[in-house]
């Protein structure tokens, strides 16, 4: 029987690696998937360094003014007219490289009937995707519980608030607005991130405050909740995961990320006391704006892959390596139900 040449999908040019072009739509696969799963990465502040494993956050005070008595000297101290504006910096570690991946066998490749890449790159890139936002929204937490470097304002604690209707959490809202305007916190970029079922019991509701005939801005129609008192919301199973750990302070590290101690505990890592986000049958919910707290990007998601001639199969592997801190605590609130 004589030899035929086979149309490789995944060569270039009909030559060279049979998997090159299959191996390219796989990492697209795994950089979109992040993008689409992850909601942090918009909410709080990323820095992208070339090289080392810190960066710093600056961080200033706030001056003050006085009305001038003609004749005076304005640069004379005992006279008060001068602001000292206090300095201080944060500064955020890179943690160990985390990563995702999995091993294709080519003889159940071969075997199977339909395309197991794509699949497998949704998965790992959601797996990413998922510890970026639990790393995030627990750093969230601890800085809500935070001080500030400088002195002043700190993190804010709502505690017995009604979270399991649609009246209790528009009034924990508007309670975490008025937090932030008292602790001079910028009105652009306000963010709360609710459970899905705290999320929809918003939408479903007759509430003045989301009705859109009475002014609100719930539209069943696309499933949306665009802002209840200036704040954007945002909907995540991420957070549940948070609030289902309870008190993870007792873990030592949360891989590799112990030289981000953003719990106070030396070697606690982004491990804390979740506890007060659950009470009963409710549950609790996180808010902020973009400068609360802060990530350092030494190396962006990154994909490889290699097939193994001795283990007859291709490893996959995404990655990348960030750290994450608290900036300004009081940028951050925490809403723990009654």
């Amino acid at each position: 029987m004589a030899n035929t040449s086979p149309s490789r999908l995944g060569q270039v040019n009909g030559s060279g690696d049979a998997n090159a072009l299959f191996l390219k739509v796989f990492s697209g696969e795994i950089l979109t998937t992040f993008e689409e799963q992850n909601i942090m990465k918009d909410l709080h502040m990323v820095r992208t360094i070339s090289s080392g494993k810190t960066a710093q956050f600056p961080v200033t005070g706030v001056a003050d003014a006085k009305y001038h008595t003609v004749g005076e000297d304005i640069v004379d101290s005992s006279n008060s007219y001068l602001s000292t504006i206090k300095h201080a910096e944060r500064t955020i570690n890179i943690d160990d490289v985390l990563i995702a991946s999995t091993f294709i066998a080519n003889i159940d490749e071969l075997k199977n009937h339909y395309d197991v890449r794509s699949i497998y790159a949704k998965e790992l890139g959601k797996a990413l995707a998922k510890r970026f936002d639990i790393a995030t929204m627990k750093t969230l937490f601890a800085a809500a519980g935070g001080t500030s470097p400088i002195g002043g304002n700190g993190g804010t604690s709502i505690s017995g608030a009604t979270t399991d209707t649609a009246a209790g959490l528009v009034d924990s809202l508007y309670a975490v607005a008025r937090s932030l305007d008292e602790k001079d916190a910028p009105d652009e970029g306000r963010f709360a991130i609710l459970t899905p079922s705290q999320y929809y019991t918003l939408l479903t509701s007759d509430n003045v405050a989301i009705n859109r005939d009475t002014g609100g801005v719930g539209n069943v129609a696309t499933g949306k909740i665009a802002q209840v008192a200036g704040i954007n919301l945002f909907k995540s199973n991420h957070l549940d995961s948070v609030i289902n750990l309870g008190d993870a302070s007792a873990v030592a590290t949360d891989d590799g990320a112990s030289n981000n101690d953003v719990f106070g505990a030396s070697g606690a890592g982004y491990n804390g006391d979740f506890s007060g986000l659950a009470s009963g049958g409710a549950k609790g919910f996180l808010a902020g704006t973009k400068e609360a707290i802060g990530t350092v990007k030494l190396l962006d998601l990154a994909t490889e892959s290699e097939y193994q001639i001795q283990r007859q199969g291709t490893l996959f592997v995404a990655k990348y390596a960030m750290g994450h801190g608290s900036l300004r605590p009081e940028c951050a609130v925490k809403v723990l139900p009654a």
